[in-house]
């Protein structure tokens, strides 16, 4: 069902990229997908939504057409408090039971890895940290991985053209 309003999302128009943001998505010929030429992503369309979704990611990332630009489509449910009473019990409940154990047992002061059990209660904190921090990427439908291929195909692109 095609839309008739002029700025309409339809197969039969060229829009820019919603994940790069250099490349021009169109419709892929025989199929009702749009695919970006510049980073070969495939999108699949709801043209009676005006929405347009990463369809080769694990992400459900959305955006809709308002005309002339993509609009990202946030979700309708909210984050509530005892999502940020479960994030930092999983960040510090770990790290204390390793600080914990290191203080109760600490190494022998002349032993050349002294250093292990300060370091490993750092390096718990900052997993911990990372995991958090993914999932709420994740949530938001950050593409991070996304955006730091664009970036690093940027990169590379002006160092060719300087050539």
């Amino acid at each position: 069902m095609k839309n008739s309003l002029p700025n309409s999302l339809t197969f039969s128009g060229v829009y820019p990229c919603p994940v790069c943001r250099q490349g021009k998505i169109e419709s892929m010929p025989m199929m009702e997908t749009f695919a970006c030429g510049f980073c070969q992503h495939i999108f699949t369309a709801n043209l009676e939504q005006q929405t347009l979704k990463v369809a080769d990611s694990q992400l459900p990332i959305t955006w809709q057409w308002i005309g002339q630009k993509w609009q990202g489509v946030h979700r309708k449910n909210e984050l509530s408090w005892s999502y940020g009473i479960a994030a930092i019990v999983f960040v510090s409940l770990p790290t204390l039971i390793v600080a914990m154990s290191s203080y109760l047992f600490p190494p022998l002061s002349d032993s050349r890895l002294s250093w292990l059990p300060l370091t490993w209660v750092f390096m718990t904190l900052l997993a911990h940290l990372a995991c958090i921090g993914w999932l709420v990427l994740e949530y938001y439908q950050f593409p991070l991985g996304l955006y730091l291929a664009n970036l690093s195909r940027r990169i590379l692109l002006r160092g060719e053209g300087t050539r």
